[in-house]
């Protein structure tokens, strides 16, 4: 690989990586919150509280479920998987 190509490769990387990193601590776009809301409509829940990026992961705070239970979730903010249900008493 010339040294172009892997200075193009390692600058993309860096800028991929980077935003992950600056955005933190911070409420989503519309568009961030569209597909978050999505994705917690098809993993069952029904309602919910804030929804902000924080350490690197998406929170979403008091997340009712179909059956009334209260959760804390933790998504990864690339794939949105749920990584963390914390039951609230």
């Amino acid at each position: 690989m010339s040294a172009l190509k892997l200075l193009a490769a390692l600058s993309l990387t860096a800028a991929l990586a980077t935003p992950a990193m600056a955005d933190d601590d911070r409420p989503p776009t519309a568009e961030e919150r569209t597909a978050i809301e999505a994705k917690l409509r098809a993993e069952g829940f029904v309602r919910w509280d804030d929804i902000e990026l924080d350490d690197g992961l998406w929170e979403v705070d008091d997340a009712i479920s179909r059956d009334g239970r209260e959760y804390d979730l933790k998504l990864r903010p690339d794939t949105l998987e749920i990584v963390r249900r914390d039951l609230d008493d």
